[in-house]
């Protein structure tokens, strides 16, 4: 017998080597239960891991792309509408700084003065009317002058009005047509006239649409003529996107620019309804004005965002991308309010704008 309590004994006690040789066959059937185990469990979720790491390097190799930018932009001529206020006027200052050729459309004298005497000497004004054929026309023959062989790189058409807007049976025919002239018609006419100079350049075609575009929130003329401009810029991406031209489009959300300032707002909302009959006053009620303006109040203080450089900087993209965006949504709403409203069912929406707007008194 060994001597109790000796090491070395009790290792070479046969029971004690049966009890090691039982513990260590446990030990590898353990190990190759995990092991099998771990390549089951793999084999089960190999498609999921696949997908992970395709969705991880596509990421990767979206945003290297989507940072890629042109060279030589000191060559290259953009013309902007719109540029005596707002999203046009920031544009120009900010593509003038970075060496682009700025040529600024403006719709009044004070405007252009204003513009030129902010920028550099290669920023250039035009006085234009996208409203009048022959103010576009007299534009273009001064661009051909300016960009001579090398082409018209971009055109962005920011040009556009709002007013007047509120409930579609407040409006008369021509409040449609004002607005529809300059946000529709405005962007047709200039694409079109503009397009053989971009087309020299394999340029881009920046459209300024809006997220009511997408959603129809109000009536009037602006929601139609922005969902016209979504799909005029869609349908022209497809047709001459063989010949090296971008169509890009800019969904702002609201900002606090000229054409969401409350008191037009105001202004406007007072003459349509001064310009309705008694009998269709009477069945939106005598408080429903002021209920209307109030919300629109409310939204307006609530999401009008101040800073236009995110929607500028959609536009710079647009404009300096090698492979630009075909949509930019601008803004904290734009993207996780009216873009995935824009997808829900119709009556998610009707519901939604319900809850938000004034019910007329005779209702039913």
């Amino acid at each position: 017998m060994p001597q109790q309590g000796s090491f070395l004994a009790a290792v070479v006690e046969p029971r004690s080597l049966h009890i090691l040789y039982v513990f260590l066959q446990v030990e590898s059937m353990s190990s190759s239960s995990c092991a099998f185990s771990c390549l089951l469990s793999f084999r089960e979720n190999a498609w999921l891991y696949i997908g992970g790491t395709f969705v991880v390097l596509w990421i990767v190799v979206w945003l290297y792309r989507d940072s890629l930018e042109i060279e030589d932009i000191t060559d290259k001529y953009v013309f902007v509408t719109g540029c005596d206020s707002g999203f046009g006027n920031l544009l120009c200052k900010k593509l003038d700084r970075r060496g682009f050729r700025v040529l600024a459309g403006c719709l009044t004298e004070k405007g252009a003065d204003d513009l030129r005497r902010a920028a550099g000497p290669y920023l250039k004004t035009v006085l234009l009317d996208v409203t009048s054929q022959d103010s576009i026309q007299k534009a273009m023959e001064y661009t051909k002058k300016e960009v001579g062989e090398n082409g018209l790189w971009g055109i962005v058409n920011n040009a556009g009005r709002s007013l007047p807007m509120g409930p579609s049976e407040w409006m008369k025919v021509e409040d449609f047509h004002s607005t529809l002239k300059v946000n529709m018609n405005g962007v047709i006419a200039m694409t079109m006239t503009f397009l053989p100079l971009i087309k020299k350049a394999r340029g881009r075609i920046v459209n300024v649409a809006s997220v009511l575009g997408r959603v129809a929130a109000n009536g009037g003329g602006y929601c139609i003529s922005k969902f016209a401009v979504e799909s005029f810029s869609d349908c022209l991406r497809r047709d001459i996107n063989y010949f090296g031209i971008d169509v890009c489009i800019i969904e702002p959300g609201f900002f606090k620019t000229a054409v969401t300032s409350l008191d037009p707002i105001e202004r406007e909302l007072h003459r349509l309804w001064n310009q309705l009959s008694p009998e269709v006053q009477a069945t939106y009620g005598d408080k429903y004005l002021d209920k209307y303006i109030k919300v629109q109040r409310l939204i307006m203080n609530a999401i009008c965002d101040s800073d236009l450089t995110k929607v500028t900087s959609c536009m710079e993209h647009a404009l300096m991308a090698a492979y630009p965006r075909t949509r930019y949504s601008a803004g904290w709403d734009a993207k996780l309010l009216w873009i995935p409203l824009s997808y829900m069912p119709s009556f998610v929406v009707d519901i939604g704008l319900k809850l938000v707007l004034p019910r007329p008194s005779k209702s039913v």
